[in-house]
């Protein structure tokens, strides 16, 4: 049967929030864009927010869900400077499209797969591994001998933050909310894991650090976490927030404590950060980190919790909002293409 080429099936939002698998015009390569023939994406947080609309895509970005692909290149665009090559395979951070079966994403922020991986695990990096590495590296400017203190070490940014963290030569440590996800994260190179559901994880902390505290660490819980937190938290330590799902909210005497320890609040987000800078962290994470998925011993890996099909979506997202998932939640766009 003889395929539109004009159209592509996408998923897409409903007004009630509700996803559904629709065609829908396919995009095309622009000035310095390649399209990118899709062939799986992953689940974010962000997904969950921007179906319910609080969390639109930044301006000139698709509307459809999705900030990460892996695929093939179908087209090349005018202006293109790097040597893709048609039928490559490929990864890319996307501002949104990635649940649909063709992406155009700037040529800046596309990615080779490195060789060991396949096209679904490819797919469960770019945003994941790229928000770690840019905490680490960008934000707070992790170094060796350091003490890390990671949030929901079991998700995919907390896999791959613990990763990067021992490939940094520092000590990743952990919370998370069951036995079975902290066991994981200590097999991922966690130095400990704390359930952050039955004990007070900063009173583990200063145990841990012989009271001195964590040099850093990675919250994507924001509110109700603040406290325990700063308690944590060295003298001259960096706290990095990037997400709220513990609340926007924090009641008490956050900045004078903050302050007698001289504590850095940095607040980052990634997907409204502009072109130049996304350039800037894909070509630093494919230079520093890219070449350990093969090369280091152990290998880097991306975490895959489970897979999905494309139609079956909607169970997708009900087991990332059940807070089921260790590492990254895939969803099969298309087949990987010969």
């Amino acid at each position: 049967m003889h395929k539109d080429r004009t159209s592509m099936q996408a998923v897409c939002v409903d007004e009630s929030g509700k996803l559904d698998v629709k065609h829908i015009p396919r995009p095309e390569a622009k000035d310095g864009q390649l399209l990118i023939r899709v062939a799986a994406t992953a689940l974010n947080r962000a997904d969950l927010l921007q179906k319910r609309g609080v969390y639109p895509p930044p301006p000139g970005e698709s509307e459809i869900l999705g900030l990460e692909a892996s695929g093939v290149i179908a087209d090349i665009g005018p202006g293109v400077k790097g040597r893709w090559i048609l039928g490559s395979e490929v990864m890319a951070l996307l501002g949104g499209g990635g649940y649909a079966e063709y992406v155009a994403v700037p040529e800046e922020l596309v990615m080779p797969v490195p060789s060991p991986l396949t096209l679904y695990q490819a797919a469960a990096l770019p945003e994941a591994w790229l928000t770690a590495y840019q905490l680490l590296h960008f934000i707070a400017k992790v170094k060796p001998n350091e003490t890390v203190l990671i949030h929901a070490g079991a998700s995919g940014i907390g896999t791959a933050a613990i990763q990067l963290v021992r490939l940094s030569r520092a000590i990743p440590v952990v919370t998370a909310g069951s036995p079975e996800k902290l066991r994981f994260a200590e097999q991922m190179g966690a130095a400990t894991g704390i359930n952050y559901k039955e004990e007070d994880f900063s009173e583990k902390m200063l145990q841990f650090t012989e009271g001195k505290g964590v040099d850093i660490i990675l919250d994507c819980v924001g509110g109700s976490f603040w406290e325990k937190n700063i308690c944590s938290l060295a003298i001259d330590g960096r706290w990095v927030l990037y997400g709220m799902l513990g609340g926007k909210t924090a009641d008490g005497d956050l900045l004078g404590k903050l302050l007698r320890k001289r504590g850095h609040l940095l607040c980052s987000l990634l997907r409204s950060r502009s072109l130049q800078y996304k350039a800037e962290l894909v070509r630093s994470f494919t230079e520093q980190v890219l070449p350990h998925f093969q090369s280091a011993d152990p290998p880097l890996q991306p975490v895959i919790d489970s897979m999905f099909n494309m139609e079956d979506v909607e169970m997708a997202h009900r087991r990332m909002e059940a807070n089921q998932n260790i590492g990254k939640i895939i969803l099969k766009i298309g087949v990987k293409l010969e």
